[in-house]
């Protein structure tokens, strides 16, 4: 009963997926700055994995990534976790077909790459509150 009611009092777990290195820290500094706790995936292989042993409670999903990109990945956790949060990002603008195709498929939230802390975490609190 206790580690169950210390799991409950735990900060949010979130897992950024993202094959460049630089946005993977820079992800996680920005989050665990405020508070999350955070995972690291390179592509949507290794997430769906790191999900399946921690779910997390939001994914941030980068969609062009080798391997396994971020579309696929987000419609395979789509239809296993219905309730999964997913922002989906990319920096191919904000217009692109990619990022409107993954929220077509399942992604909360886009963003397109730069954004701001503030936008990120904006977002993310939203999402968590749903």
């Amino acid at each position: 009963m206790e580690i169950e009611n210390q799991k409950n009092f735990a900060s949010p777990l979130i897992l950024v997926v993202d094959d460049e290195e630089s946005i993977r820290n820079l992800l996680r500094q920005v989050l665990e700055s405020a508070g999350y706790r955070v995972q690291e995936a390179v592509n949507g292989i290794e997430a769906i994995e790191m999900y399946k042993r921690e779910p997390a409670d939001l994914v941030i999903m980068d969609i062009l990534m080798p391997e396994k990109e971020g579309i696929e990945t987000i419609i395979e956790l789509r239809q296993t976790y219905h309730n999964i949060k997913i922002i989906a990002i990319s920096g191919s603008g904000e217009e692109s077909p990619y990022l409107m195709m993954a929220k077509h498929l399942g992604a909360d939230c886009i963003l397109d790459k730069p954004f701001s802390p503030d936008v990120l975490l904006d977002n993310v609190q939203i999402l968590l509150k749903k």
